[in-house]
């Protein structure tokens, strides 16, 4: 179980490596288009790409942030609990988020197919949606191992 572990753990900070790409490029272009606003130099397609970019980097963040447990946590309220009671609810609350990420990478998957089916794309630089949408679909598969692996960590005791 451990090299499972570990693996999602590898994929989740691969994944966390792109976010933080996609932040970078979203910060650098976002001060490259307002130098060459102040000059009168505009960069076409900035929003779009910001917006895109932005999906990417929240969404491949994801799985790295609960799996490190950097999201909101309600400790006051879990620490007065017992060790069965705590356990219980760790993972009742993964479980649920397990259906959610599932759910929502499910809907994602099929929202790329028809925006791939439909050639939708951006409307200034034409760039199409539907990568994007595989890409957020996928992190939240991701996200729904991690959730797994969660469960496995709580029952093993290298959750807390």
């Amino acid at each position: 179980m451990a090299r499972v572990l570990s693996l999602v753990l590898r994929i989740s900070r691969i994944l966390s490596g792109i976010a933080a790409v996609a932040l970078a490029v979203m910060m650098l272009l976002t001060v490259a288009d307002v130098i060459g606003r102040a000059f009168g130099y505009p960069i076409l397609g900035t929003y779009e790409v910001v917006s895109i970019v932005c999906l990417v980097a929240i969404g491949f963040a994801i799985p790295l942030t609960s799996w490190k447990r950097r999201h909101v946590y309600m400790e006051f309220l879990i620490e007065r609990m017992g060790e069965t009671a705590r356990k219980s609810m760790h993972t009742a609350t993964r479980i649920l988020c397990l259906f959610l990420f599932v759910l929502a990478g499910t809907n994602l998957f099929h929202m790329a197919a028809e925006m791939a089916s439909s050639r939708e794309v951006t409307m200034a630089l034409q760039i199409p949606f539907y990568p994007f949408a595989y890409g957020a679909g996928v992190c939240c598969f991701v996200q729904a191992v991690v959730c797994v692996c969660d469960i496995v960590k709580v029952w093993e005791g290298s959750y807390e």
